[in-house]
């Protein structure tokens, strides 16, 4: 059996210099006995897959609500497809993978129900009491909402993975407040994350018939990559094509992103995670050039598919979903679960925390059917 000893010590000889080491974390808020053969940030992406926000991601939107098919991607499907592209990439950089897939698994806990309609229905909601963020929530999930240990609430993470699952707020408020950069796996998987939404956006824009093949001409990424697919591949169907372009986006946006980054360790003479943390700028990027085709991509997304009559039509829906379970939880608690009224009750936290805990929760189905039944006469509680 492989001791986390020699799991820690491998990390030392193998990984780069730069990546973060499991036997150098800064530790748990919760001191714990290291396991016999896992090592710290193991433990941590181990304890990610098994909670429950974790498995509620199978059924919480990405683009398109879960009964509108099962060939589109979901949080959970999304959530899998950033960790392979973050484990890919930090493989290369010679980075700490098992950090980098806790971080990428841990990143999009915090979504509510129907996407980002959802979230933007509950900040407007909660204005007046702190507001609500995804990511912020995230955090709040893994540090407080998880509650299945004796002697803490939360999962318990490692510092290193929860400054990750914060890396989308601004860096002066995060956990150690000091300025510093995130991590490079910290960093990897923030670009991993808009590179797998966006490409594969477009792969469930073209299935949903949202977006055409003609169109997306306009974008250079886009089209660059359908002509080489083209030129290698002439008499391909029309769904292999359009697999194989997502394919070849994503290859050539890894690809940029690891010379870029590459080019900046060698710049700044990156040679310990210190460096990585004090350097002038965050060490993992696109090209200048690549970034500029990358934007140009995700304008065109947002005008031509998120921005569609079909989208913004359940939008509308799932915000009438959402403020009306808010009102009438708020109306009459008593409608609400045992569990979430005893948090009410316990007065720990405002009560109109609690519901926006509850409800940012929920899956599509789950907020739907509840809507349902405490609206719909006809329908059975």
């Amino acid at each position: 059996m492989i001791s986390r000893d020699q799991l820690e010590q491998n990390e030392t000889k193998f990984l780069a210099p730069f990546a973060q080491k499991s036997g150098q974390s800064k530790g748990r808020q919760y001191p714990e006995p290291e396991h016999p053969y896992r090592t710290a940030f193991q433990r941590d992406r181990d304890r990610i897959i098994h909670s429950s926000a974790f498995r509620r991601l199978q059924y919480k939107t990405q683009v398109f609500v879960n009964h509108e098919g099962d060939y589109y991607r979901t949080r959970i499907t999304h959530t899998l497809e950033v960790a392979q592209i973050a484990r890919s990439i930090a493989r290369s950089l010679g980075l700490n993978q098992d950090l980098t897939e806790a971080i990428a698994l841990a990143h999009d806990l915090g979504h509510t129900p129907f996407g980002h309609s959802g979230e933007k229905v509950l900040n407007e909601i909660m204005k007046t009491d702190g507001g609500f963020e995804h990511n912020a929530q995230s955090y709040r999930i893994v540090t407080h909402l998880e509650d299945k240990y004796p002697s803490f609430k939360g999962l318990n993470l490692s510092y290193e993975v929860l400054e990750g699952v914060d890396k989308h707020r601004t860096r002066y408020d995060r956990p150690g407040g000091d300025g510093e950069q995130y991590t490079l796996e910290a960093q990897i998987v923030d670009l991993a994350d808009e590179i797998a939404y966006s490409s594969h956006d477009i792969d469930d824009g073209l299935t949903s018939g949202l977006l055409e093949i003609e169109g997306l001409n306009e974008v250079p990424l886009w089209k660059r990559n359908l002509e080489i697919v083209k030129k290698y591949f002439p008499n391909l169907n029309r769904e292999k094509m359009k697999y194989q372009a997502v394919r070849q986006i994503i290859d050539e946006q890894v690809t940029d992103l690891l010379n870029e980054t590459s080019r900046r360790i060698e710049k700044f003479l990156v040679k310990t995670v210190e460096d990585v943390r004090k350097a002038p700028e965050e060490m993992a990027g696109l090209s200048v050039e690549f970034k500029q085709q990358f934007l140009e991509m995700k304008r065109y997304l947002f005008q031509n598919m998120y921005r569609n009559q079909r989208v913004t039509r359940m939008e509308a829906k799932s915000t009438k979903v959402i403020q009306e379970l808010f009102r009438l939880y708020e109306t009459d608690p008593d409608i609400l679960p045992n569990t979430t009224r005893e948090k009410i009750k316990s007065k720990i936290e405002p009560a109109r925390r609690v519901i926006c805990d509850y409800i940012a929760g929920m899956t599509d189905r789950f907020a739907i059917e509840e809507y349902e039944k405490l609206t719909e006469p006809s329908i059975r509680v």
